[in-house]
């Protein structure tokens, strides 16, 4: 059917056609006369690509990393005979920084010596048990055998000659007692020689587990004693003393704090970031630091970690990122400065626009685009800001034209 017959036959349709045509044109007119012409003053730029470093600042704190602060106590309880150490000093590890009283822990130990030497001695006599009674043991063994088996051989004739009728009967009975007794006798004999051959071994597998157990409280008593020398377990400097000599520690669940060590060597940075830009610190990243004591001095590092958990200073959420400090520092840097941290993430090419030109619409995030002379309102998604500039992630293309000050929201 040609065109002109379906138009003849269906003209309601063609009259729809019509108004949704003049509908979309009204429409388009209608919007374009809403949006605001765009004066030849009106400053605008252009949405190009930009490359972004964005810094991150943070302050922070120079703080011991981990292990190279330690609170050296006592094990054990007692006076405190010698301090050895002050704030300040630089100790060595293995180094004795204090001694308690060892007058009680010395008795201790002559008396666990002593016990050693009686168990030696009593291991002594039993190694020299008397080998005499096991030959005596094993001879008359060997008799009772000989006399067993005579009676044996006894009891033989004599039954084949109670058969033939050549002894009585109380006779061959009389054999037969003798042959049962030397048999008894003899098994007699075998548990003698056992006793008398276990005897000797016994003796001396327990003095030898008796001189052990003397052994083993000895050195137990000892490695008692050696606890009243207390030694740093690190090398660095005392940074505080908490006792002084003549006072009485008492050890309990927890070992009284001497002195505090400070490895100066093992320092960090530990930076409070904020969590708007946490998501942006990762391991590795280059970090520039300085301190308030050294304000014109710049100290370098890399982050080494972000800790999982935050912390909250002025109603702000934060994670502390450790920083290790990089380069020579000796003597310059101690715990407890105030760093200003910045932390530089790697650079990246990032579509940007002026920040001033983002308005915020309820949840929306609005530039205003130059086309054809007027400004048409976009939404845009918004990335990493750095200084004036902010990345645009959705919503514009490279080339197109927005206000820089666009209108404000009615």
């Amino acid at each position: 059917m040609s065109l002109s017959g379906v138009l003849r036959r269906s003209p309601r349709l063609v009259w729809a056609g019509v108004a949704l045509v003049v509908t979309i044109l009204v429409v388009v007119l209608l919007t374009r006369e809403s949006a605001p012409a765009v004066s030849e003053t009106a400053q605008t730029a252009e949405v190009t690509m930009r490359t972004f470093t964005a810094t991150i600042v943070a302050r922070g704190a120079i703080e011991p990393q981990i292990g190279a602060e330690v609170r050296v106590g006592s094990r054990i309880s007692g006076r405190v005979q010698r301090l050895a150490a002050n704030v300040g000093d630089q100790v060595e590890r293995g180094q004795v920084i204090a001694e308690l009283e060892t007058a009680e822990y010395d008795a201790v130990v002559a008396e666990r010596e002593a016990e050693l030497r009686l168990a030696e001695s009593v291991l002594t006599a039993a190694e020299a048990f008397d080998p005499g009674s096991v030959a005596r043991a094993q001879a008359e063994l060997a008799q009772a055998e000989a006399t067993a088996a005579l009676a044996a051989e006894a009891w033989v004739r004599y039954e084949e000659l109670l058969r033939a009728g050549a002894v009585t009967r109380a006779e061959a009975e009389g054999v037969l007692e003798r042959h049962r007794v030397t048999e008894a006798q003899l098994d007699a004999a075998r548990r003698a020689l056992e006793l008398a051959r276990s005897g000797g071994t016994e003796q001396r597998r327990q003095a030898e587990a008796a001189r052990d157990r003397a052994h083993a409280a000895l050195e137990s008593a000892r490695v008692e004693r050696s606890f009243a020398s207390i030694r740093a377990p690190i090398s660095g400097v005392v940074a505080s003393v908490a006792t002084q000599e003549g006072e009485t520690v008492a050890a309990g669940l927890s070992a009284p704090t001497f002195l505090t060590i400070v490895d100066l060597e093992r320092l960090q940075v530990e930076a409070y970031v904020d969590e708007v830009d946490i998501g942006k610190v990762v391991p590795g990243q280059r970090v520039s630091f300085t301190v308030d004591a050294f304000p014109a001095r710049d100290f370098g590092g890399r982050v080494s970690a972000v800790y999982p958990n935050a912390t909250i200073q002025d109603n702000v959420v934060k994670y502390v990122t450790a920083v290790e400090i990089e380069g020579d520092y000796a003597g310059l840097l101690r715990p407890e400065m105030t760093a200003n941290v910045r932390i530089l993430p790697e650079s990246r090419e990032v579509l940007a626009v002026p920040a001033r030109a983002i308005r915020r619409e309820g949840n929306d995030n609005i530039v205003y685009v130059v086309i054809d002379g007027r400004a048409e309102a976009r939404t845009v998604r918004i990335g990493w800001r750095e200084g004036v500039w902010a990345e645009v992630v959705e919503g514009l293309e490279a080339g197109e034209r927005i206000l820089v000050d666009p209108p404000s929201t009615p």
